[in-house]
């Protein structure tokens, strides 16, 4: 095991063997067990200061899908919504895990949600981040010009043309310049950016794409936790020009019971954003887990 060189993630890394590949996980701290789900294209790394501070008092893990941050990163692997679903429930039952909260954001709703839909029962609180979980065909411009054909891999792979300006698009203060080569490190070359060109190609807006039933049955998942009732709380980002306000209503709508938190300024990366906010915020969240 290796102790990592990047700012503010004193982590030590794990790796879990999906076929012939390695996926990193963290897996810090002790209590109640909280799964951290990241998207695209972000890695472990966004959640590094929530991790920190969750893991005072719950065993926090936080994975790396294949082909992101520091898993590996397979050129002719298949990366669609229902691998990365099997990868994290793969993991999660090679670590014995039965019961667990989630914190989601971006791709990593659709994706830690998926392994919800497994046993809804075994899911004790959810905290969410700008992300969805459900079918929309909202989509912005600049996202669908990575998914045209040809250009599209070659802007996102050769130019860097998604993780790049992510790291100032995603964002309403400007990041650090430590902390914004930090999130692109892993994403380095035309061969380390074949998920995040993957992710852009599998969003499924129409019932003809390859993973819509996926995201379908996902959707089945959250009307059962609609049901169950799981405590929620939604923090959200009220400058993201990806996962705007109508992602925020209609989690308001599935969820009327949640724990809302809008910050007006922040963006995408709303842990960059509005941290300081959020820290208390989730500290209070996840503090009554340890009282059962």
């Amino acid at each position: 095991m290796t102790i990592s060189v990047y700012p503010e993630y004193p982590f030590q890394s794990h790796f879990h063997t999906i076929g012939s590949h390695r996926l990193h996980y963290l897996d810090e701290g002790q209590g109640p067990v909280i799964i951290m789900v990241h998207g695209n294209p972000t890695w472990s790394f966004y959640y590094r200061r929530l991790i920190t501070l969750l893991s005072r008092e719950n065993r926090v893990i936080a994975i790396d899908h294949l082909g992101c941050g520091l898993s590996d990163k397979p050129q002719g692997y298949d990366y669609c919504l229902q691998n990365h679903m099997n990868n994290l429930s793969s993991l999660v039952h090679q670590l014995d895990i039965t019961s667990y909260s989630l914190v989601v954001h971006d791709w990593g709703g659709a994706i830690g949600m998926g392994l919800a839909a497994e046993n809804p029962l075994a899911v004790e609180k959810v905290m969410v981040l700008n992300t969805a979980a459900f079918r929309s065909q909202r989509i912005p411009f600049r996202i669908s010009v990575c998914r045209w054909p040809l250009i599209g891999e070659f802007l996102v792979r050769a130019l860097n043309g998604f993780a790049g300006p992510a790291v100032f698009m995603a964002v309403r203060k400007k990041m650090p310049r430590e902390i914004a080569d930090a999130y692109l490190a892993p994403y380095d070359s035309w061969k380390n950016r074949v998920a995040v060109a993957a992710f852009v190609k599998d969003i499924p807006l129409s019932p003809t794409h390859p993973s819509y039933q996926t995201l379908v049955r996902v959707e089945q998942g959250l009307e059962i936790l609609q049901e169950l009732k799981p405590p929620m709380m939604i923090c959200w980002g009220g400058r993201d020009f990806c996962f705007n306000n109508h992602f925020y209503d209609e989690w308001c709508r599935r969820f009327p019971e949640a724990e809302n938190h809008y910050f007006t300024d922040s963006g995408h990366y709303i842990l960059e954003d509005a941290f300081g906010e959020i820290a208390p915020l989730g500290q209070k969240f996840f503090h009554h887990s340890n009282q059962s």
